[in-house]
């Protein structure tokens, strides 16, 4: 037998087993009233209707024709696809239980096991996630602490916008840098200069692997892992995440010689502190392991950086965009502060610009598709079947722009969260942080920091198009990629009086 016939057997092997895996589970299911959806092809499943650039919308569309709970083969893996704003409050709140779980995916150089708190699951999740929730109080996440430390980061943002002295550049990087200076504080216990070339290479990995992860090769390798080292893109994305690792474990070794459980300083501090302690126990199963410690630190950078900058770089487009709407912010700050530093406390009484940073995140939908949920237990959701594990997806893209919860869905209406008399009004289909146990841990840091930092500048600048651009030319169409970030554009950062 040659190697043509070898790899065909083994092909048609791996095939046959995957198969009758599938049939299995349709006899299991077989019966009872499973969510419907498009009718699958064999090994692409419904890939060929999908819009790889944009899913969002292909969930969307077909949401219209099947319903608000629907099923989709992606590859080789069934998936829920669960749309609409009392759909998704059905399942990830009266339901939060059944659908707090997180697909089992294949071991691979990205998922190297049940570790970190976004993708992890079962007892490592909840151990994680509870210590990353009290750590983050401890070290005053949603205090005076934390407040004080991103007013001081925006008069270090300020500085450096006002280098420009009023000429277009790019903010990009610099946005990241200011964002990710919180983050870092906490993590590390330490802040970065902008130009830092530590904190430069790695916002250009986080950066680089956001974009990585948007690209088919990266799609195609997480639906059959076995055939990610054909892909370049795969590669440098696996590199990306080593020199991370490398970093975190260089930080810790830094942070080991000078540690002390009655001075602990960051994050990192307490969570080798909770290693020690797990080692003198001779606890060898214990949670607080290096694996944990890389992909927590991992995802709360990537996290905490990446999403709120985006969100900042998206009120600042849109302010130039609509200069009335700016205006009007920037007449209530002066009314009601005046040159005085921003501070939380300033939120409750400053209603119309309250209302245009939610409608920024609203308008912006900058993650259309949470994370994948998974069913911890069979479940029934608006009449369908729904098996234990069945990997589901809540479009969040669907309830920020539901036509039953918002008067103008697809335009930018701050009014969307005032009421008749001008006051801040909640909105219950307000979900960017989606809901749920899956809910974002981090909402409260990021809702002070996009405030604060929103704030400062609108109080600082008035933001313009660079010259030879109108508000008619500047682009509002999201670039590619998991997290929809605005089209590159250039500003000028006028200053006020």
């Amino acid at each position: 037998m040659d190697l043509m016939d070898s790899v065909s057997s083994l092909f048609l092997f791996v095939l046959t087993i995957v198969l009758v895996f599938k049939m299995s589970s349709f006899w299991k299911t077989s019966g009872r009233n499973l969510p419907p959806g498009p009718r699958p092809w064999p090994l692409i499943g419904n890939l060929n209707l999908v819009d790889l650039k944009r899913p969002y919308r292909t969930m969307h569309k077909l949401s219209k024709q099947y319903g608000p709970v629907f099923s989709i083969q992606m590859g080789l893996e069934t998936v829920v696809v669960v749309s609409g704003y009392e759909t998704v409050r059905e399942a990830l709140v009266n339901q939060a239980d059944a659908f707090a779980g997180r697909p089992v995916f294949p071991k691979s150089e990205i998922m190297p096991g049940n570790y970190g708190v976004v993708l992890s699951h079962g007892e490592n999740w909840k151990v994680m996630r509870r210590f990353m929730i009290t750590t983050f109080r401890d070290y005053g996440m949603g205090k005076r602490s934390t407040e004080d430390k991103i007013v001081e980061e925006c008069h270090f943002l300020i500085q450096k916008f006002e280098s420009y002295k009023g000429k277009p550049f790019e903010a990009t990087i610099i946005m990241n840098a200011a964002v990710a200076n919180v983050i870092v504080f906490i993590l590390l216990g330490k802040r970065y200069e902008y130009e830092d070339p530590t904190l430069v290479r790695l916002l250009n990995m986080v950066n680089e692997n956001t974009r990585l992860n948007a690209s088919l090769s990266a799609m195609i390798a997480s639906m059959f892992p076995a055939l990610g080292f054909l892909f370049e893109n795969h590669r440098a994305f696996l590199k990306n995440i080593k020199s991370f690792h490398a970093f975190i474990q260089a930080t810790s070794a830094e942070h080991l010689k000078k540690l002390d459980a009655n001075d602990q300083r960051s994050f990192l501090d307490a969570f080798l502190i909770q290693q020690q302690e797990e080692k003198n126990r001779n606890q060898s199963n214990g949670f607080f392991n290096n694996e944990n410690l890389k992909c927590v630190v991992n995802e709360l950078f990537g996290a905490g950086m990446e999403t709120t900058s985006t969100t900042l770089r998206w009120g600042l487009l849109l302010m130039m965009k609509y200069p009335e709407i700016q205006n009007k912010v920037q007449e209530e700050i002066a009314k009601v502060i005046g040159s005085a530093p921003p501070q939380i406390e300033h939120r409750s009484k400053l209603p119309y610009t309250d209302a245009v940073i939610h409608e920024v995140q609203r308008f912006a939908n900058i993650l259309p598709i949470a994370l994948p949920h998974a069913t911890a237990v069979d479940v029934t959701l608006k009449g369908y079947f729904i098996p234990k594990g069945r990997q589901v997806i809540p479009l969040l893209y669907s309830v920020l722009y539901d036509e039953a919860q918002w008067e103008k869905p697809l335009k930018f209406y701050p009014e969307h969260f005032l009421d008749s008399e001008g006051k801040f009004r909640k909105r219950e289909a307000f979900m960017p942080f989606s809901a749920g146990r899956r809910v974002c841990a981090g909402e409260i840091l990021a809702r002070m920091e996009l405030f604060l930092f929103f704030v400062s500048l609108l109080q600082r600048f008035t933001f313009q198009p660079a010259p030879g651009t109108s508000e008619e030319d500047l682009d509002l169409t999201p670039a590619i990629g998991f997290i929809l970030s605005p089209m590159t554009y250039n500003l000028c950062a006028l200053p006020r009086s």
